[in-house]
């Protein structure tokens, strides 16, 4: 029977999350990549609402091992107080299928091809030829018509772009 107070419902009281400290975070994986010497670098560090940790890794040259992954992770986990906040933790390589996030990367991919977006003009794929300070040097090959000889031809274009001028930019994955 219902009083006239109402349906008693039991109190609730949940665990309130604690945010993570980015900064700690940062200098946990700077101090162990500055042990490992090997050219690692961070390409993405993202801490979410709900304490989910996502640290993407790239190599200067060669790509990123397993045993580089479980370092930058242990570091991490071994230094965070779990009573304090609780945490998950995902330590990766940056992966080809992604967009390019960092300039290191591109400065690893010369000789690569890429589909291009930039700020303000149309997309385009070439292959990045060189890097110069700050900017991307892409050979786009395209075809024309030949109004002369009523063929269609190879035209090979050079185009300079600074890095920022970069809307988005992603390895193309040959299999040939």
């Amino acid at each position: 029977m219902i009083g006239t107070r109402g349906r008693k419902s039991p109190l609730f009281f949940s665990k309130l999350k604690h945010m993570l400290d980015r900064k700690l975070i940062e200098e946990l994986i700077a101090e162990r990549i500055a042990e490992l010497d090997n050219g690692l670098y961070v390409v993405d560090l993202r801490i979410s609402p709900t304490n989910v940790i996502h640290v993407e890794l790239d190599k200067l040259k060669g790509g990123v091992s397993v045993h580089d992954c479980v370092s930058v992770s242990r570091n991490i986990e071994h230094n965070l107080d779990r009573e304090q906040a609780d945490f998950e933790l995902h330590v990766s390589s940056a992966g080809l299928d992604k967009p390019i996030r960092h300039i290191n990367q591109f400065a690893k991919n010369v000789g690569r091809s890429f589909k291009v977006q930039p700020q303000t003009e149309e997309a385009f794929e070439g292959e990045l030829v060189k890097m110069a300070d700050e900017n991307l040097v892409f050979k786009v090959r395209t075809q024309k018509r030949d109004e002369v000889k009523k063929k269609k031809i190879w035209v090979e274009e050079i185009i300079e772009l600074p890095y920022n001028q970069i809307k988005e930019a992603k390895i193309v994955i040959s299999f040939k």
